[in-house]
């Protein structure tokens, strides 16, 4: 069995813009928040952090300042991955410099490729670090699935030891576990599916909601573990409305929106991500009121 990364809910946290760069003090408060709110991982320059709009220094400047602000309290883990296995290398051995605790990686994107260059593609990631690998199955954004048989054969490199599953495909899911057993730990990267996995073995979520709701996230898995699965059913059930704001518009268009209206510096959404449409907005701020999350 290999070591696993973090048990519980990672957050896939927001970039703090500024209308010029990354506000950095914002960014500070956002991550020392998440920890005291419980977050069991914090999961630096993913699809909700904007990372692909960012520049290179940009994105390696955010991963090592939320290496240095964490200072070791909580798992970090950094969105590395690219549709250019050379440039994936080279992020993902910078990262490793600065001291992550795992790295994430989305299947290549718009150029895709087949399984055979999926397996050669995160083989060579993994041969050039030795840091802890989890996969991102997100085909609906990348236009690549990974097949199960896929699975089998890179959980045979060392330290490929987890997957961030958001296919959407409980199905999938049951014969990945069934295929791989505890050779990769399974993370949902869906917040309606949390629990759902978490019944299949999974170790947890990497959420978009632990960035609005990091303690109940936190409590949601953490009762499941506990044996208190009526109370991790119940908080799965009553977030519905929530989780389904936060993904009325293409993630990460909502979050952003909900930690402005939270309170937080959260800047502006960059292009071509666009503001929220008025419906959806008031839907938004409906489910941040039914949970108390806005008075």
């Amino acid at each position: 069995m290999k070591k696993t990364i973090f048990t519980g809910a990672g957050v896939a946290i927001v970039t703090p813009f500024t209308e010029t760069g990354i506000n950095y003090e914002e960014f500070a408060r956002l991550i020392e928040n998440q920890i005291a709110g419980g977050t069991d991982a914090i999961v630096v320059a993913g699809t909700s952090g904007e990372a692909a709009t960012m520049s290179d220094e940009e994105h390696k400047a955010v991963i090592k300042f939320c290496v240095e602000q964490v200072k070791g309290r909580v798992p970090v883990i950094a969105g590395t991955g690219s549709n250019d296995t050379a440039y994936a290398v080279q992020l993902s051995q910078y990262a490793e410099s600065v001291g992550v605790d795992g790295l994430l990686l989305v299947t290549p994107y718009y150029n895709k490729c087949t399984q055979k260059g999926l397996i050669a593609h995160y083989k060579a990631i993994a041969e050039a670090v030795h840091t802890p690998i989890i996969l991102y199955d997100v085909p609906s954004r990348t236009g690549v699935a990974i097949q199960t048989q896929t699975y089998v054969e890179l959980a045979k490199l060392p330290n490929v030891v987890a997957v961030k599953e958001a296919n959407g495909d409980l199905s999938k899911i049951l014969r990945l576990r069934a295929a791989v057993g505890d050779d990769l730990d399974i993370y949902s990267g869906n917040d309606d599916q949390i629990v759902p996995i978490l019944s299949l073995g999974g170790k947890g979520v990497i959420s978009v909601l632990s960035n609005v709701a990091p303690a109940d996230t936190h409590k949601m898995c953490q009762a499941f573990f506990d044996g208190d699965t009526k109370t991790a059913e119940k908080l799965q059930v009553e977030y519905a409305d929530l989780i389904d704001a936060l993904f009325c518009e293409v993630n990460p268009i909502p979050v952003k929106v909900a930690m402005r209206k939270l309170g937080y510096a959260a800047g502006p959404l960059r292009a071509p991500l666009s503001e929220m449409e008025p419906e959806h907005e008031a839907q938004l701020e409906k489910a941040l009121r039914h949970h108390g999350l806005l008075k």
